[in-house]
């Protein structure tokens, strides 16, 4: 998969809706991909981070797990961690 394919993909964690990939953070030095750059909904922002309004964040690649379980369908991503975690896995850009 090229990472192009990854924008715009919706994420879910269970089944609340998180948001929309809009880019794809890479260490330079590793060239590993370390960070999704997600479009929160504002249901999720303020779920998860007790936000009113939604904004872009940040979301560590490890939270996504292996693409054999993360990528059952063309049009998502399911992370696999559960929503009481996915805090730790987030930060701001």
């Amino acid at each position: 998969m090229k990472y192009s394919e990854l924008i715009g993909k919706e994420v879910y964690c269970e089944d609340l809706k998180v948001g929309k990939i809009s880019d794809v953070i890479i260490d330079g030095e590793y060239w590993k991909v370390t960070h999704l750059e997600i479009n929160l909904r504002k249901e999720a922002a303020k779920e998860l981070l007790g936000a009113k309004n939604s904004f872009k964040n940040l979301l560590a690649i490890s939270a996504v797990g292996p693409a054999s379980k993360c990528c059952t369908t063309e049009s998502r991503i399911d992370l696999q961690v559960s929503r009481g975690q996915l805090r730790i896995y987030l930060r701001p850009p």
